[in-house]
Parts: C-alpha cells; sequence; structure tokens
C-alpha cells in the first residue's frame, strides 16, 4: 500500500494569519489569500468555513485543509494554475459549488476617479461606490466598494456568504479609505457591509449608503441589481426642458406624499405604475404642470414621510422597483406634466444600519456632538466640511435628475443648514471660525451643488425650502448668491393663512398681512407653498382654518386659491386641498376621496382646474412671475371693506385683479384703473359651476374718468361676496 505524502502546509497552523481570518480581524485579506509565490512554489489559498472539500479549478487538484482552521491550500509549480481561476466546494450539505476565486483579481478602482471622490469633485461618485455589476476579462460579477476610512476591515456580507463577515473580506486603498472587492457570479441578492472599527474593534453592520435598491421595510438590506431596462420614450420632453425658460412658464405644482395619496382596494400601497396610470391622469385633468413627491428615497419608517432617509440613491421599495420608478416618472413626461423631488441634504437619521457613526467614528457627520445633533427631528447634520461628504450629496442630486429624468428637487430644511444656532438657544451651538452663526461650509456646499446642478442637468430647476431672510437665495453664486431657482415664500404663507384663519369682520385690522408681501415680493424667485407642513400636527386642514358657516368656509377656500393663482410667483398646494378635506391629513389613510362627489368640494376642484388653465391662457399670470414688472398695485388700502386690487401684468396683456375679503356683496365698488380702456371677467371665485352664490359682473367694463386713490380713471364693478375676479383689459 501506498501512503500519500503529509501536506506541508505554508501557513502553520497557529500562524498569527490564520488567527486573525479565524477571528475576522483580517485587514488585508489578499496577503493571505489568493496566489502567492513561496519559494520556488505557487500556492494558492481559499477561507471556505461550512466546507467538507474544496479543489482548486477542476476536481483532480484537491485543496487541503490546514489543520484546525477553514483554510484551505493547493502547493504548485508556477504557471500551471490560470490567472483567474475557479474554487469548487464541497458544503456540509454535500452540494457543490463553483466560482471564480476573487482573491485572483487585481483592484478594479481608478486612481483618478478615487481621487476625485476624496477631493471632493466627484459628481458621480454612484458610478465607483456601491454594488455595480462588473465584467473583468469575459467574467462577470459585482464590484463592491465603499467608503469606510476608519475601519480595520470591511467585509460584504449576504445571502451568497450566509452573511458570515470571514468570507469576502474587501481590499483597502489607504489614501482615500475605500474598500474594494469584485465577486465574480454575484447577480443579484441582498447584502451589507460587515464593518470592523480600527481602534475599538466594534463590528457594524450597515446598509451600503450608494445602493441601488432596498428590500422592503422592515428589512435594511440593500439589493445588488442589474443595469435599467426601462426604455425611455421622453425624449421630447427632455429637449424641451434643456431650452429653459420656466421662470417665464406656468407652473403650478399638485405636492403628492405617494403612500396616502390613493390606495388599493385592500388598503395596501399602490405601486409607482398603478399611480403613474391613476395620479398622472388626475393632475392632467386638474391641469397641474407639475407634480412634487415627497421623499422617496429609502427610508425605515412610514412615520417619517421620507424625510429621514436610509437610502440616499434608492427609490423606496414600497411602491416597486427603480424601474417601475423609472416608469412613472416617463409616463408623466410624455403626458407633458414635470415631476419634482423632495431631497433631504440636511440630516440624516441615526439608525444603526445607516450612516450613523458609519465606520465606527463620526463620518458623514460632524465630529463635535453640539454640532452634529439636530434637536428638532433627533437626527445627525452632515459634515459639510467633509470633502468626500461632499461628493456624496452632489452625486446623489445630480444622480435623481440624471438616473430617473426628474425635473427638479425642492431641498429641504436649508434654513437649518445656513445658520448654526438654527434651533438652539445660548450655549448650544460653536460659532464659526469668524465668530458667527454662519454656517460656512453648508454655504459653500450649496453654492457647489447648485452650480454642478446647472451645468450637469440643464433646465431642471433646484427649489429652497428656505424660511429665514438670507439673502441672494435664487440669486447667482457669480453675484454672491446660493444658486436655487426657486425659493419657497414661507413669509407669504404664514402671513395669508394667518389672515385667512381670522373671522371677515376682523380682518380690516390685519390688512398689513396682504400689502406687506408685494415689497419683497420680487427680491427672490418666489414659490408659493401650501404645502403638507400646513396641514398636520393640529393645524387644521386648509378647510378647516377657514372661519365661518359651511358656505363662507368654502367661500373662503374658493377665494384663498384664487389669490395665490393671481399673486406674483408659481403655486404649490398640498393634495387633498382641492377636495376640501375637513381633517388633517393623516399619512396612514388615503385622501378623503369621497368628498369628490359631493357639490361644494367639486366645485372648488373644478375652480382649481380652471384657474390652471386661465394660468395657461394668460401670460400676465406668469411671464412676469420673477420680475417686478409683472404687478402693480391698484389698491391695497382699503381697509374697512377688506379689499385689494393689482394689475399682473406680461409683455403683450394686462389683467386687473380685485379681491374682497369679506361676505358682503358690495355693488357699484370703484376700482382705479391704470388709464383709461375696457376691461371684461375673464374669472370669478363666485361662480355657480364652482358652488358660489353667481354674483358676476357679465358685461363688458369700461372705465371712467372717474379720479380714485391717486388714478385719473376707474371701473365700477360689482364685487362678490369672498371672491376674487380677474379682468382682462381689452384695449
Amino acid at each position: 500500500m501506498v501512503r500519500s505524502k503529509k501536506p506541508k502546509f505554508t501557513l502553520e497552523a497557529d500562524s498569527e494569519q490564520l488567527t486573525r481570518l479565524a477571528q475576522g480581524t483580517q485587514g488585508d485579506p489578499f496577503s493571505v489569500l489568493g496566489r502567492h509565490s513561496v519559494g520556488d512554489k505557487e500556492v494558492f489559498r481559499s477561507f471556505l468555513p461550512r466546507t467538507r472539500g474544496a479543489w482548486l479549478d477542476d476536481d483532480s487538484r484537491l485543496m487541503h485543509r490546514i489543520p484546525g482552521t477553514d483554510l484551505f491550500e493547493y502547493v504548485t509549480k508556477p504557471g500551471e494554475i490560470p490567472s483567474h481561476y475557479r474554487v469548487i466546494r464541497q458544503a456540509e450539505s454535500g452540494e457543490r459549488y463553483e466560482s471564480y476565486d476573487p482573491y485572483s483579481f487585481w483592484p478594479q478602482l481608478q486612481q483618478e476617479e478615487m481621487d476625485a471622490f476624496h477631493h471632493g469633485q466627484h459628481r458621480y461618485a454612484q458610478q465607483m461606490l456601491g454594488a455595480r455589476p462588473h465584467i473583468v476579462e469575459g467574467i462577470a460579477g459585482t464590484l463592491f466598494t465603499v467608503w469606510a476610512p476608519n475601519a480595520g476591515r470591511v467585509s460584504v456580507i449576504g445571502d451568497f456568504n450566509e452573511w458570515d463577515g470571514r468570507c469576502h473580506s474587501m481590499r483597502k486603498h489607504d489614501r482615500q479609505g475605500i474598500w474594494e472587492l469584485f465577486i465574480p457570479g454575484i447577480g443579484d441578492g441582498r447584502y451589507k457591509f460587515e464593518i470592523r472599527n480600527a481602534e475599538t474593534g466594534d463590528l457594524h453592520i450597515k446598509t451600503d449608503p450608494y445602493a441601488r435598491a432596498c428590500e422592503y421595510r422592515p428589512g435594511t438590506a440593500g439589493l445588488v441589481t442589474g443595469p435599467a431596462l426601462h426604455d425611455w420614450k421622453d425624449g421630447d420632453w427632455l429637449r424641451s426642458r434643456e431650452s429653459g425658460g420656466w421662470h417665464a412658464r406656468p407652473m403650478s405644482v399638485y405636492e403628492v406624499h405617494l403612500g396616502s395619496w390613493r390606495r388599493n382596494e385592500d388598503g395596501s400601497f399602490m405601486g409607482y405604475r398603478r399611480l403613474a396610470q391613476e395620479l398622472c391622469a388626475y393632475v392632467k385633468h386638474m391641469g397641474f404642470t407639475h407634480i412634487e413627491l415627497m421623499p422617496i428615497m429609502e427610508h425605515p419608517l412610514d412615520e417619517s414621510w421620507g424625510y429621514q432617509t436610509t437610502g440616499y440613491f434608492a427609490p423606496t421599495s414600497r411602491f416597486g422597483s427603480p424601474d417601475d420608478f423609472r416608469a412613472f416618472v416617463d409616463h408623466f413626461h410624455q403626458h407633458g406634466i414635470g415631476v419634482l423631488l423632495d431631497w433631504v441634504p440636511a440630516h440624516f437619521p441615526r439608525d444603526a444600519h445607516g450612516l450613523a457613526a458609519f465606520d465606527g467614528q463620526a463620518l458623514y457627520e460632524y465630529h463635535e456632538a453640539i454640532k452634529a445633533g439636530h434637536p428638532d427631528w433627533g437626527t445627525l447634520v452632515f459634515n459639510y466640511e467633509r470633502r468626500e461628504v461632499r461628493s456624496f450629496l452632489v452625486s446623489n442630486a445630480i444622480y435623481w435628475m440624471r438616473e430617473f429624468h426628474l425635473d427638479g428637487l425642492r431641498v429641504d430644511a436649508v434654513a437649518s443648514m445656513l445658520y448654526l444656532n438654527f434651533s438652539r438657544e445660548e450655549g448650544e451651538w460653536l460659532p464659526n471660525r469668524h465668530g458667527g452663526n454662519t454656517n460656512i461650509e453648508a454655504v459653500d456646499f450649496l453654492r457647489e451643488m447648485n452650480e454642478a446642478v446647472g451645468q450637469e442637468c440643464p433646465g431642471c430647476v433646484m427649489i429652497a425650502e428656505e424660511s429665514s431672510a438670507w439673502p441672494g437665495v435664487t440669486r447667482a453664486t457669480s453675484e454672491g448668491g446660493l444658486g436655487f431657482g426657486l425659493k419657497w415664500n414661507m413669509g407669504w404663507m404664514h402671513d395669508t393663512l394667518d389672515y385667512f384663519s381670522k373671522e371677515p369682520v376682523h380682518r380690516k385690522y390685519h390688512q398689513d398681512m396682504l400689502t406687506f408681501g408685494p415689497m419683497y415680493a420680487f427680491d427672490e424667485n418666489f414659490m408659493l407653498p401650501l404645502s403638507h407642513d400646513e396641514v398636520v400636527h393640529l393645524k387644521k386642514s386648509l378647510f378647516g382654518k377657514m372661519p365661518g358657516d359651511e358656505w363662507q368656509r368654502f367661500a373662503n377656500l374658493r377665494l384663498l386659491f384664487a389669490y395665490q393663482w393671481s399673486y406674483p410667483g408659481k403655486q404649490l398646494v398640498f393634495m387633498g386641498g382641492e377636495l376640501a378635506q375637513e381633517k388633517e391629513w393623516n399619512s396612514g389613510t388615503a385622501l378623503a376621496w369621497e368628498r369628490s362627489s359631493q357639490p361644494l368640494p367639486a366645485g372648488v376642484a373644478t375652480m382649481l382646474g380652471v384657474l390652471n388653465q386661465l394660468q395657461a391662457e394668460h401670460p400676465a399670470l406668469s411671464e412676469w412671475d420673477c420680475d417686478a414688472r409683472g404687478f402693480e398695485w391698484l389698491s391695497g388700502d382699503d381697509r374697512d371693506q377688506s379689499v385689494i386690487s393689482f394689475m399682473r401684468r406680461s409683455e403683450h396683456e394686462a389683467l386687473a385683479v380685485v379681491l374682497n375679503f369679506t361676505p358682503e356683496v358690495r355693488p357699484g365698488y370703484r376700482v382705479p384703473a391704470p388709464g383709461p380702456g375696457n376691461y371684461r371677467e375673464i374669472f370669478n371665485s363666485d361662480s355657480v359651476r364652482f358652488g358660489g352664490t353667481g354674483v358676476e359682473n357679465s358685461r363688458e367694463l369700461h372705465t371712467e374718468p372717474v379720479s380714485h386713490s391717486g388714478r385719473e380713471h376707474s371701473l365700477c364693478l360689482t364685487l362678490p361676496p369672498l371672491a376674487g375676479v380677474v379682468l382682462r383689459y381689452q384695449s
């Protein structure tokens, strides 16, 4: 009988390398695993837990297990094994698996790309980081990459390795703190990163910050996904969008929370594709030019409405796949409707699987706890000083517009980014290097972001939800501004809703709430928001804010919308407002659609559709929205009767707007006119069609040479109760 020779191993059973592999503390797996030259031999090593036997490249080359370990070796002469070789393993269950060895591949990342990310200059970081399909010399798999500079070891874990962090340890690029591993044969499935902090040794299981898709809540794993398969058909829309000019065109926005706009018959979420059909048809019927989606980036908690994001590059799986969301946007574009998206670069949640202390230390957030913690939401503030964080955020903004063809982003909570003392008392914030309260690096980031979007996404609009008096939010960065396209007019919103909540008899004492706004209406490019924030947390619905009996409440709501649509600026209204929904918005249920079949709520919705049509047909209501030439007071000082009047203009059109904020009909009411001419009533919110009383000016109106409020000419008309009228100048 011939006895087989006892194998001679190149690593001793008690060596430090073996111990570190077994304990999962080996931060440089390529120094042990894969192909190595030892003297005049080549040695191949694989770490294979839960394995009965293993062979190298074919069944003739049995790999030997180092006793007491899960490390297998094969020793041979140089040149006998191909560059990229396969390992065949027989699991303890008896099943055999064959795959190319990940440790037979050279680094795949480009030094220039890593440096660009490291220096905050990468605008497409998702093309380098995350999990993406990759082919090396004809061998397909997935390239996993992650930024974790404070880690001592990072591993890819997932369904493919039974979530064992010892199996697929990654290679580190020390200078940039980026880790990578190409795993052949991986095409789909769940995954995370297991990160061992270099200083403490603590393990952290993290979702990939660049994951393109995530599993359905309550799961938090990323999903390996292939390339997009959706066949876009919105080329005409995109070409038209690139020409810009949206400042001078109608923009009325319907703000939507996808989880509660409408639901399936069984109460479950509608998917992106069904939502595309039903929501698009509804919005088109109503005449809105755009929808704005509350954040649909992946988030673990429904009640956060998406504003506490964990998956910045992943459309939430609540409504379907990324391709389903592409189809959603495409459908809207093909029907002539733009899609905007809420985006949250101000803060992120503390969930253990998310960005917080990502590699065991503050990484995406500020290092100083006093600066990192957000007092309002219990979240963490992005560290805008870190250049890699800037690459992350700028890339993310561009990603949503390029990858999903979105038409712009509404940037949430900008004021909280600009001010170090936002919602903080004395002693709860740190001044900047000049001793002030401005977050200098956040200002720099916002300018950099808007410049990048302008260059990479021509025709898209960046909208700031900015609640302070920060100057130049929509001024170009070259002129010292922040570079946004539009800013939410929070002052107009607060004054308007405060005014409308008052009983009409008291409104004469608060006329300044209406007349103050035009003094600054053209300091910025404004959007007029009646958003979700105003109809939650015991603030009442829009309809619920309106005073008086039922008739007055509906008349006030119609008047509110007439005022909003005739005022200079772009309009935004949250879903349900058009239904005169009685209760506050509840994100856990669908809107009160039964209201749409009731006459008075249906009248409000009909009127909003007419306002959108009016805006589309009359340039004076949009062309100079952001130009002081577009607005001229006729009279704002009739406090006793609570009436205001003004002109809206474009290059070739002039409209007079008269608004009566009391329930009194005012026959023979005289309005100053800018000159002689004829006018015709083209809109009246008191129309019977809208549920009003039908007090209208049906005949053509002529100015008279009767001076009024400093004007030599005036119009005499009948003002309907709690209503607005729009008159077109004829000649």
